[in-house]
């Protein structure tokens, strides 16, 4: 991991200007003085531009705008996102970072080259670690919604035909080898199909 990428934004500008001139290191100079290549953006558009060569990103934002720019930056690239800490950045409570704040590290001028070097490393494992996460838990929610559709439709073949569980599954798996489809979808045509026909003799009942 050896470039990074820097995001700030207007409402930061003048505090980082101020900041600087009193001394204080912006996390951009801190990093290159690590041995980093480091680039800088400010605002979305930038950010977009500049994202793809970055290993790494630094939010020098206050708590609040955290959660936003992290789901914009993973729209764009998956990267290990990290929060610069400073006087200008936190000045809310403990309580702000119970809001779903989503970042992978820490980071803060008072830090060693070392401190920083493994921040950075622990974080790039959070971030793999997080995505691995998310990933199996839309493969959970996928089969638990593959399960819903063909669950309805066994108990439609059971109510239509008389048939039990069992034989109502043989039915839908016979059918998914025969139309060549995967079982989901043969489910979910029989539901829509049964739904469409009750649909219509509601219909007609009404009249």
């Amino acid at each position: 991991m050896r470039s990074l990428l820097v995001i700030h934004n207007q409402a930061t500008a003048a505090q980082r200007l101020e900041s600087a001139a009193s001394g204080h290191h912006l996390p951009e100079s801190v990093m290159r003085s690590c041995g980093y290549i480091v680039t800088t953006a400010q605002g979305e558009a930038q950010a977009r531009e500049r994202i793809a060569e970055a290993d790494a990103l630094i939010l020098d934002l206050p708590i609040p705008d955290i959660q936003a720019w992290s789901r914009h930056v993973l729209e764009w690239k998956v990267v290990p996102i990290l929060w610069w800490c400073s006087d200008a950045t936190a000045t809310l409570s403990v309580e702000a970072c119970e809001d779903g704040v989503m970042a992978d590290g820490v980071l803060s001028a008072s830090m060693q080259p070392p401190e920083i070097h493994w921040t950075l490393q622990f974080g790039a494992k959070q971030c793999f670690e997080r995505q691995q996460w998310h990933l199996e838990r839309r493969q959970l929610l996928a089969k638990i919604e593959e399960r819903k559709w063909i669950d309805m439709a066994k108990g439609i073949l059971c109510e239509v035909k008389n048939i039990t569980e069992t034989e109502a599954y043989d039915i839908l798996r016979k059918q998914a080898m025969n139309e060549r489809k995967r079982l989901v979808d043969v489910a979910a045509s029989i539901v829509n199909v049964y739904n469409l026909l009750q649909e219509q003799k509601q219909g007609r009942t009404k009249r």
